[in-house]
């Protein structure tokens, strides 16, 4: 820096340069191991949850995705649906006109359009089961989904609660509460774990 500028330290600044120097000050040699250990170990479990909370955002989105299609797919099948029932109305109609003709050529018409309605409403009462067989299928695969997110945000949140704590351990100084560290971050790998397996 030149002569005319000055710079501020913050609390933070202080705080790392006093961590390492092993918390005695400039100078006095020495590093703070535990204050490493701590620092590398929060490093990982940042990352672990980093990436279980992008998998999980991965799997919400797709589980959104799966589920908005399912909707659209539903009313697709409804439509069908209100198709298939004007066939029928119109084939009842035709059927209705057939017995109240007086004329045969008239009467062979009607019943051919009876015929033919009925004909359609079977083609397009196939294609109504087959988009709400698609229904089913694409909000099992949001639920599927949607488990896959919890376990990831699971596993994210554990990691958070493993990092908060290395926090705690490293303040206090208390080694101890370490051995917490490694038993929420295995919960939070676990939860993970299973997520990646598709429990």
């Amino acid at each position: 820096m030149s002569g005319d500028e000055f710079h501020v330290h913050g609390v933070h600044d202080h705080a790392v340069e006093h961590a390492a120097h092993g918390g005695h000050g400039e100078g006095h040699g020495g590093g703070d191991s535990l204050g490493g250990r701590i620092a590398v170990l929060s490093a990982v479990l940042a990352t672990l949850g980093a990436l279980m909370s992008f998998a999980g955002g991965d799997t919400q989105a797709k589980a959104q995705f799966y589920k908005n299609d399912a909707a659209i797919t539903k009313t697709k099948a409804n439509d069908q649906w209100g198709y298939y029932q004007a066939k029928g109305v119109k084939g009842n109609l035709a059927t209705f006109g057939a017995s109240l003709s007086s004329k045969e050529d008239r009467i062979e018409f009607y019943k051919g359009e009876a015929e033919r309605y009925k004909k359609e409403q079977a083609e397009i009462k196939a294609e109504a089961e087959k988009l709400e067989r698609e229904v089913v299928e694409l909000d099992k695969r949001s639920a599927e989904e949607m488990h896959q997110h919890h376990r990831w945000a699971l596993g994210a949140t554990a990691m958070q609660i493993a990092i908060a704590l290395s926090a705690i351990a490293l303040l206090s100084r208390k080694t101890w509460l370490l051995y917490g560290v490694g038993l929420v971050a295995a919960i939070g790998l676990a939860f993970g774990g299973m997520a990646l397996a598709g429990f």
